[in-house]
């Protein structure tokens, strides 16, 4: 079976596909993964064959490589390298690229943010283009892989095979204060690969740190290099720089961080409690779901409650995160739950299948 997984956005999205794709190149598939870039890196740190499908010459829109002209350097790849499936995410992109194929088409996301109305409009957006190759309309996925826990799925959300959220990040040469816990509390704080920092610049930050370094916590800040170098003077006696999240979290009392999937998940599976500080739209909807279910809480830090300090409801969310055990106790039913799903071996049966028919 030759199955080609697409990606976009940031390197999360390289460590969200990378355990399917590791399964199925184990089990002695040929896979490729399509993708921009600055993603290039990701990929070659988790081990996939990954192809960059931009270019300088290619047209780019406002925010980024247009639909036409991702479509065109899909099926530009897909002429030397023809697959037997397509695996995609949030993009309908791939959908239409299996459609013109004549292809299964596999959509593997964490679904947690209801998406209807997103969906509605991304298909509406993709029409000329559909149109273009030739085709009537968008099919639906002939399987919608999930990796959401259960409990945290929206209402309305489509049957789907759920999916066991396996971690997967860049690695660094792992040193023990990484993997083993310190006699007091220890707190992560990382803003994941799409930003420097965690919504903030480096001075309201830094009195975050102090106040748990006083509480008497370790502070460690998971961050690019490239933060590390611009921060790291001002935020005291911490250790800052790219950490392996999966490594670290199962040592940490909390984590603070920005909502993304990959973060979010990652630390339920180590059974972290979390503060969120959303810096987008979906990261909002993973702080509320997690959130409503016990495990987390949210700040806005654009809406806070009136008459409060954005930086002080912050570590007052801290504070009581670090006193309360429900949080952590909600956190690990939600660890324990996703530990039960099917493993991405067990879901490429299911597409093993699918290439089959």
């Amino acid at each position: 079976m030759k199955t080609l997984f697409t990606v976009g956005g940031s390197q999360a999205a390289v460590f969200g596909v990378a355990p399917l794709a590791a399964a199925a190149r184990n089990a002695g598939h040929e896979i490729l993964l399509a993708a921009d870039e600055p993603l290039m890196a990701a990929a070659q740190s988790v081990g996939l064959p990954a192809v960059c499908i931009t270019s300088e010459r290619m047209r780019y829109g406002q925010d980024g490589m247009t639909a036409a002209a991702r479509i065109d350097a899909l099926l530009e790849l897909t002429r030397q390298w023809t697959p037997d499936l397509v695996v995609g995410g949030l993009s309908h992109v791939p959908r239409v690229l299996a459609a013109a194929l004549k292809v299964p088409y596999v959509r593997h996301i964490w679904h947690i943010a209801p998406m209807a109305r997103r969906d509605v409009t991304a298909v509406a957006e993709l029409q000329p283009q559909l149109e273009r190759l030739g085709l009537a309309e968008l099919p639906d996925p002939d399987l919608f892989i999930d990796l959401c826990p259960p409990s945290l799925r929206p209402p309305g959300a489509p049957a789907g095979r759920a999916m066991r959220w396996v971690p997967r990040v860049s690695q660094r040469r792992v040193e023990p204060w990484m993997y083993t816990r310190p006699e007091g509390r220890r707190v992560l704080i990382t803003a994941g690969t799409r930003n420097l920092m965690l919504d903030t610049s480096g001075s309201s930050l830094r009195r975050l740190v102090d106040e748990l370094t006083g509480a008497g916590a370790e502070v460690l800040i998971a961050a690019l290099p490239e933060a590390a170098e611009r921060y790291g003077a001002e935020l005291g006696d911490v250790r800052i720089g790219w950490i392996p999240l999966d490594v670290v979290a199962p040592t940490c009392d909390l984590a603070v961080h920005h909502g993304g999937a990959t973060t979010a998940m990652t630390l339920v599976n180590a059974g972290v409690p979390q503060l969120i500080v959303p810096d987008n739209g979906y990261g909002k909807a993973v702080a509320e779901s997690l959130s409503g279910f016990g495990a987390a809480l949210l700040v806005d830090r654009h809406r806070p409650p009136a008459g409060q300090d954005p930086d002080e409801v912050v570590a007052a969310g801290c504070r009581e995160i670090l006193a309360d055990p429900r949080y952590a106790e909600r956190t690990r039913t939600l660890a324990a739950e996703s530990a039960a799903l099917p493993t991405p071996d067990e879901v490429l049966r299911d597409i093993e299948a699918l290439a089959a028919r």
